[in-house]
């Protein structure tokens, strides 16, 4: 199944997020979203996070999903637009690519993907809870592979790979809830 911009914007808009990217008035590349004199988030690397968050859906995303990079890039769009988010997410990715590059000896995007996965579990992120405020691995948790899997399965084309015809947010019109589910 292929992920496209649409199933991006979709899973924005399911989510009530992504005005600029559904009016083209996204951030620049490396740029951080409203980035002013002063602003945390000013220190954002939206690149970093761009390629971090690609690596890792080539791991987290189910081997038949294709197209990951250009959805996951514009899904990033929409979110990276909340200053507080962007600068959150940014640290997060920072940590990673801090353990993969001490663990693997180079960040997170530039390992193989099974070292990639073989980094993520390390860290326990695939058991942990996820927390914003919490260890290292819950914060993972949070704002790489929650991130990552609330844009697939919020989308379209990914709610229909786990067979959610009709994701949150989504209109399917009365046909959709009348008939049963397909055989």
């Amino acid at each position: 199944m292929e992920l496209t911009r649409r199933d991006a914007v979709a899973a924005l808009a399911a989510l009530g997020v992504g005005g600029g990217t559904l009016s083209g008035c996204a951030a620049p590349t490396g740029s951080a979203p409203g980035g002013s004199d002063g602003d945390p988030a000013a220190d954002v690397d939206t690149e970093r996070i761009r390629e971090t968050l690609v690596a890792a859906a080539a791991v987290v995303y189910p081997s038949e999903v294709t197209g990951t990079a250009t959805f996951v890039e514009t899904f990033l769009e929409g979110r990276l637009e909340d200053p507080t988010h962007a600068a959150n997410v940014d640290a997060a990715v920072a940590e990673l690519n801090e353990r993969a590059d001490d663990w693997f000896g180079d960040a997170f995007p530039a390992l193989s993907p099974a070292d990639r996965d073989r980094c993520l579990r390390e860290l326990g992120v695939d058991s942990a809870a996820e927390d914003p405020d919490g260890r290292t691995r819950e914060r993972l948790r949070y704002y790489v592979v929650n991130e990552l899997l609330v844009a697939l399965y919020t989308s379209p084309t990914g709610g229909e790979l786990v067979g959610i015809e009709n994701p949150i947010g989504h209109p399917g019109g009365l046909e959709s809830y009348q008939r049963g589910p397909d055989a």
